[in-house]
């Protein structure tokens, strides 16, 4: 398609989409069906409108070319440092012995 009659083609699917859209919106369910088909019409259409003008955009004067960057270097990752957890003695045993002794 050119991109004239890609326009057309969006304006036109616009108009029966919002004329649908106004249906739908009073519970009309076949409208509400047509509105969901046409919208994915809508979108394809869309994305051939963008390819086209990006050629149709090319052709016409010259523009600068985009300069390249060069990628940043990429650190390196600290490591984690994994923490033993400690162990804890028990002293509640002599505890305990003591306190079975006092109430005996």
């Amino acid at each position: 398609m050119a991109l004239k009659t890609t326009v057309d083609h969006l304006k036109k699917l616009l108009h029966v989409i919002s004329h649908d859209l106004e249906k739908a919106g009073r519970g009309n369910k076949a409208a509400a069906q047509r509105v969901r088909t046409n919208t994915i019409k809508f979108a394809k259409t869309a994305k051939a409108y963008r390819k086209e003008s990006i050629t149709d955009g090319k052709k016409g004067g010259k523009k600068k070319k985009a300069t390249k960057r060069k990628a940043a270097p990429r650190k390196k990752a600290a490591k984690k440092k994994t923490m033993r957890k400690k162990t804890v003695r028990k002293v509640t045993r002599k505890k305990t012995t003591a306190r079975k002794k006092r109430r005996r």
